[in-house]
């Protein structure tokens, strides 16, 4: 089939680069516009501009998929279907219907569970064990459309969102490229999601991802690993901000803090939760690098009794 590929960054690669590897046809790639990143603050093309460049097909940068004049530049390369993965803009009706076969996204969950922007942060966060990938056909509504196929990942209680999206986006590539062969035969058809087991995954903002360490240990490791690496899970220390990147997992049995207080030994750094302690891996205090949690107590000198939050 001719494909035209719509996607924005990293996680949009696998998929791309396994649709080029397929019997299927590029045509061309729809992205975000460029954008400034750097200490620059340079316009730069997106992750999935640029390997589109690379593959030598036109590539389509829109302000937004509602923009006039969009969906004649789309139907102008004449696609039988648009594989969509992460490429961050509603799509509206009449794009919806330039290909033949329809927008196939790949998102990453099993859906209807976790329908939005953010659901393997949010499959991290609620403690889910299982979690994994669908390939659907796009509709107007968000996340709604009838399923092509899915796979399943188990979440490995080290996992960060970092870890399990680049495991989903890698094993997905080959859901997407399968629903695509299963359309061009007729194989597959689609099959409308249950009205049971939906949830929402909305954007996990930064007031989102500030510690409350009045909860448990194991809700406090959760939120430091779904926000990992972004937005990037934070507290506040002598009224400024800390971000705590990753949690260490052995902490002594003896020790005992109340919420938020910190013990700190030559070694390691402990703050209490509702629960048992939690044991500070690394941090990153404001406007420097990541850092062992020891070596920023040795910095700042934690004084007995002091607390985070």
């Amino acid at each position: 089939m001719r494909v035209v590929f719509a996607g924005t960054p990293e996680v949009a690669l696998p998929s791309l680069r396994a649709i080029a590897d397929s019997s299927h046809e590029i045509v061309g790639v729809v992205t975000r516009p460029d954008a400034r990143a750097g200490r620059g603050r340079t316009l730069r093309p997106s992750p999935v501009g640029l390997l589109g460049e690379e593959l030598g097909v036109p590539v389509l940068k829109p302000r937004s998929a509602k923009d006039p004049g969009f969906a004649e530049e789309l139907a102008a390369l004449q696609p039988d279907v648009c594989p969509v993965v992460a490429y961050g803009s509603l799509v509206p009706r009449p794009v919806l219907d330039v290909p033949t076969h329809g927008w196939v996204n790949l998102h990453f969950s099993l859906l209807p569970a976790w329908r939005g922007a953010a659901p393997v942060q949010h499959a991290i966060l609620h403690g889910d064990e299982v979690t994994g990938a669908t390939a659907f056909l796009l509709e107007e509504g968000m996340d709604t459309g009838p399923v092509l196929g899915t796979m399943t990942e188990t979440i490995r209680p080290t996992d960060t969102s970092g870890d399990l999206l680049g495991r989903l986006a890698d094993a997905g590539a080959g859901l997407l490229v399968a629903a695509l062969d299963g359309l061009a035969d007729g194989s597959i058809q689609p099959v409308p999601q249950p009205a049971e087991g939906v949830s929402m995954a909305p954007k996990i903002s930064v007031a989102d991802a500030e510690i409350r360490w009045q909860e448990p240990a194991f809700a406090i490791d959760r939120r430091v690993r779904a926000c990992a690496p972004a937005p990037g899970a934070w507290t506040t220390f002598r009224d400024t901000r800390l971000k705590v990147d990753r949690l260490g997992h052995d902490v002594p049995g003896d020790i005992q803090l109340g919420a938020g207080e910190l013990l700190a030994t030559k070694r390691a750094v402990y703050v209490g939760s509702s629960t048992t302690p939690v044991r500070l891996d690394t941090v990153q205090p404001h406007g420097k690098k990541s850092m062992a949690a020891a070596d920023w107590a040795r910095g700042v000198r934690v004084a007995e009794g002091e607390v985070l939050g």
